[in-house]
């Protein structure tokens, strides 16, 4: 059984969601009275971690706006394994920040886990000259001395890596990309199956119902194949202007602008991405995001070229359906996320009108719902013993092995929906192992051949 903690835990984490879909549902009065411009605005319900373009604990982050007409954002996570091996004599001296805020107690860092480490530093300034060259040579951008960022350079330190899209939870009607918890969560990802994470900030409901959130999902996915398109037209335009010659570091990526001026090319994934080991991560509600853009990826076929969906990873997937499972019986008033407040929510998400358990939103195994299973992707699929949403995440992985997809269940004891992702649970040693046996998973399929067990 959870722990007391948990327990506790858990009754005030419904009553507070019970707060916020009733003000939801005070949100879709107003937005049914009103016009609406698809744009909206929130007031913050969850601690948000800022970006930070530094390696300082092994990761790196940006955000950036993928569509300007709507608020789909991505949060990129660059691990540092991205420099390659033959800078591993200077990842540690890449971390150190060089700042005239720092006082000359020392400098607090933090790791992945919140953890703060004390650096001394004697004897600093006396390295400010060679941690200047270290910082040209991992491409770390440097203004009066102070260093804003990692930037790649062409034809160096450009190892590529696997690209995974991250969708994060919340019942489509809260959560974010940013929030501490998701920021934490992907950065384990990152470096646990060395791997750029995408996390996508799509529209949530009721401003934005069925389908914003799963077109916002694959619009990441075809932006990510104009990335490729683009960062290639952009090294054509270079050459040719540098007649051969080296560019400058800020130029590498910079040729192809929009009609303002500003960059096209997203350089981290220009210099280090490969869509063609692409992998699909969703939580919760985003398993169901995931689901649908693996669909749309097979129907895609080559028209999405040169991006690949290799695997898609369902964490404890959003499924509901009409006729109740077992586990919808007798785990009908779990902890955290109950069937009552759940069906609340997919009432706030589905359309006016079209609410119906057996949506091809809602449930996987729906008639008609296309393509043919057989032709999916390798899916690997997490549930917590406590989660009355697990029968029917089981249901549809066995459907996907009776057509020999590759589709493996990995089931928790003792835990509850999220219990990998929510924020009180991430440091737990269950929450780290989840991790750790998403990784060894996904690296069957991302790994370079040759080099498949090489984890």
């Amino acid at each position: 059984m959870p722990s007391v903690a948990v327990k506790l835990y858990s009754v005030f984490f419904k009553f507070m969601l019970k707060h916020r879909l009733q003000n939801r549902i005070q949100i879709d009065d107003t937005i049914n009275g009103s016009q609406h411009f698809g744009v909206t605005s929130r007031p913050n319900e969850e601690s948000i971690a800022a970006s930070n373009p530094l390696f300082t604990d092994g990761v790196a982050t940006k955000d950036l706006h993928v569509d300007p007409g709507t608020s789909v954002s991505i949060r990129i996570f660059l691990p540092e394994t991205c420099l390659g091996s033959h800078e591993s004599d200077l990842k540690s001296k890449s971390r150190i920040r060089v700042s005239g805020s720092d006082s000359n107690q020392g400098i607090l860092r933090r790791n992945s886990y919140g953890n703060q480490t004390h650096v001394q530093k004697n004897g600093f300034n006396h390295r400010r000259s060679s941690l200047g060259s270290v910082a040209d040579d991992l491409g770390l951008k440097s203004e009066n001395g102070v260093y804003r960022g990692y930037s790649p350079v062409t034809g160096k330190n450009c190892r590529k890596l696997p690209v995974m899209l991250q969708f994060h939870g919340g019942g489509f009607v809260s959560g974010s990309n940013d929030s501490t918890a998701n920021d934490l969560f992907c950065r384990r990802i990152a470096k646990l199956c060395d791997v750029i994470v995408l996390a996508v900030g799509y529209r949530l409901a009721p401003e934005d119902r069925y389908p914003a959130a799963f077109e916002d999902g694959l619009k990441v996915l075809h932006w990510l194949a104009k990335q490729v398109n683009l960062a290639e037209c952009s090294k054509s335009v270079g050459s040719r202007r540098g007649g051969g010659a080296d560019l400058k570091k800020s130029d590498t990526y910079g040729h192809i602008a929009d009609a303002f001026g500003a960059s096209l090319v997203e350089p981290w994934l220009a210099a280090h991405g490969d869509p063609s080991r692409c992998v699909l991560l969703g939580v919760s509600c985003g398993g169901n995001i995931a689901d649908y853009v693996a669909r749309k990826a097979v129907e895609a076929g080559k028209l999405l070229d040169p991006v690949k969906v290799v695997a898609q990873v369902l964490m404890y997937p959003f499924f509901i359906g009409s006729v109740p499972t077992h586990s919808e019986i007798k785990l009908a008033n779990s902890y955290f996320y109950d069937k009552t407040l759940c069906t609340l929510a997919w009432k706030l998400f589905l359309p006016e009108g079209e609410f119906e358990l057996d949506h091809p939103a809602a449930n996987p195994l729906t008639p008609g719902r296309g393509p043919p299973l057989k032709r999916m992707p390798p899916t690997l699929t997490v549930i917590a013993e406590h989660d009355w949403m697990r029968d029917r995440a089981i249901a549809y992985s066995e459907e996907l092995r009776k057509v020999n997809v590759d589709a493996p269940v990995l089931e928790y004891k003792d835990a509850v929906h999220e219990f990998a992702t929510l924020d009180m649970l991430l440091k737990t040693p269950q929450a780290q192992a989840c991790a750790e046996d998403i990784a060894i998973w996904v690296k069957k399929y991302i790994s370079l051949r040759g080099h498949e067990f090489s984890y």
